[in-house]
């Protein structure tokens, strides 16, 4: 029989049981909703509703029941619908009539708004964590190739030289966003949401600051009716999900096109890639494909659950339910891909003749051209189109810049002279770009640094964190 049934003469149908009940996929908040029943103990205890041995009887009971959950020992019950009533019906069979006590004052409502709040801090620090590991990896190939020169492209143009370093920077750079974004989710859902009943609040005195704190919530939610209703966490988790998948996607399509022929910019390493049921010659950069398409996944989970919570009304609706397959669904795939791109990102072989090959055998200084006269009084647009007609006058003749005679040089213009040669160098050119954020040697060191700097105050704090409680 169902908790709430006492209103009702008729049990639900089979089919309604199993098309209704969450539990298939809400097993998963057992330990959260553990961890909330014993905090909901412990506030009735301080309201005086359970004496302090009754308190201790459920807490002691409640752990019992998650060690049998981590072991594997429970069969959820179909039945009892979802992860709560589940934990409540086990914890009944342990203490008898006493478990009945422990929903005084609570609704599934407020109960479910906080097992996923603790589930979703959790998941973001990991998540956190994981992409410093990719971050740092990343740092790490970059220090080692500060001299490695590649074309940057744009519209998949080769389009000016720069520092393989400095390509590699601009994803950690991505990455440190996404981990910004993670841990302002995390700020703004700390509130804890318990004692906001099924829509209005709870009778009972219940200490609802106190039952924070011993949750590690900084403060309470101050809104009941949003409190039952609110996903906005949720959204905000997998928005920061899209747009980190969104990242290493892009990362990975670019390592799919360097590990190319056409490319040749990287190897990957041979236990990061597949080879052909067919062709044996092919070794296929499947990972790194996979994680490009699981970005989609990602991107559906959130507009799954937009499209949800875009017209319901205050206060709690049973469609919110659909929020947790979503949100296990987004929170699996991440921390995986995050892993294994460390891995490939790590074991990638650097080509590096290759990538100073694609850069040398193009006009990809041609703004170096345009620069030089700048610098010489010319109007940029003027100096644009001059630039211009030299890249033509190559591109007919089948030369390049370094090919040119001073005399050629200034045809075009007498302004130029020998030092033009030097000026469209790959080396002039990245050299040239030393303002904050350019690609010079300098200011890429400058950004691995301060990477490191960043990478370092992250591992203390995290270190700091984990740290046990004075007489904890």
């Amino acid at each position: 029989m169902k908790y709430w049934s006492g209103r009702f003469t008729k049990e639900t149908e089979g089919i309604v049981d199993r098309f209704g009940a969450s539990i298939p996929f809400d097993y998963r908040l057992a330990e959260e909703d553990i961890e909330g029943s014993i905090a909901q103990a412990y506030g009735l205890s301080e309201a005086g509703i359970l004496s302090q041995e009754e308190c201790e009887t459920i807490k002691s009971a409640l752990l019992s029941i998650l060690d049998e959950v981590k072991r594997g020992n429970v069969e959820f019950q179909i039945e009892l619908e979802d992860i709560h009533t589940n934990i409540e019906g086990l914890l009944e069979k342990k203490i008898g009539s006493l478990a009945r006590k422990l929903h005084t004052g609570r609704s599934r409502n407020d109960q479910v708004a906080l097992d996923m709040r603790l589930f979703v801090k959790k998941q973001i620090r990991a998540i956190i964590e994981a992409i410093r590991g990719l971050q740092e990896v990343l740092v790490d190939r970059a220090d080692g190739e500060k001299s490695t020169i590649m074309p940057a492209y744009t519209h998949l143009q080769r389009a000016q030289p720069v520092l393989f370093s400095h390509h590699l920077m601009a994803y950690f750079e991505m990455l440190q966003r996404d981990a910004g974004r993670f841990s302002d989710c995390l700020a703004r859902m700390d509130e804890m949401p318990l004692g906001s009943g099924a829509a209005a609040g709870t009778s009972f005195s219940i200490p609802r600051e106190k039952v924070a704190e011993a949750l590690g919530f900084s403060t309470v939610t101050r809104n009941s009716l949003d409190a039952v209703s609110d996903r906005d966490f949720v959204l905000e988790f997998l928005a920061a999900a899209s747009i980190l998948m969104i990242h290493l996607s892009r990362l990975c399509e670019e390592i799919v096109l360097w590990s190319s022929e056409e490319f040749g910019f990287i190897e990957l390493d041979d236990a990061h890639a597949t080879g052909s049921s067919m062709m044996p010659q092919k070794k296929n950069p499947d990972v790194a494909e996979l994680i490009r398409g699981k970005s989609g996944r990602v991107v559906g989970d959130l507009m799954g659950l937009l499209m949800v919570m875009k017209g319901l009304p205050l206060a709690y609706n049973k469609d919110m339910q659909e929020d947790k397959e979503a949100l296990f669904d987004a929170a699996d795939t991440i921390i995986p891909c995050l892993e294994v791109l460390t891995l490939i990102v790590k074991g990638m072989k650097i080509k590096r003749d290759r990538m100073r090959a694609a850069a040398s055998q193009s006009y990809i200084t041609a703004t170096d051209i345009a620069d030089y006269l700048v610098k010489r009084g010319v109007p940029f647009r003027d100096a644009h189109r001059v630039a211009g007609r030299i890249v033509l006058y190559c591109v007919e003749q089948g030369i390049l810049f370094e090919d040119l005679t001073l005399d050629q040089w200034k045809s075009f213009s007498d302004l130029f002279d020998e030092d033009i040669r030097d000026s469209v160098s790959l080396e002039s050119s990245i050299k040239a770009r030393a303002c904050i954020g350019g690609t010079a040697p300098e200011q890429v060191s400058n950004a691995i640094a301060k990477a490191k700097e960043i990478l370092y105050i992250e591992r203390n704090k995290n270190s700091i964190r984990s740290r046990p409680e004075a007489g904890g």
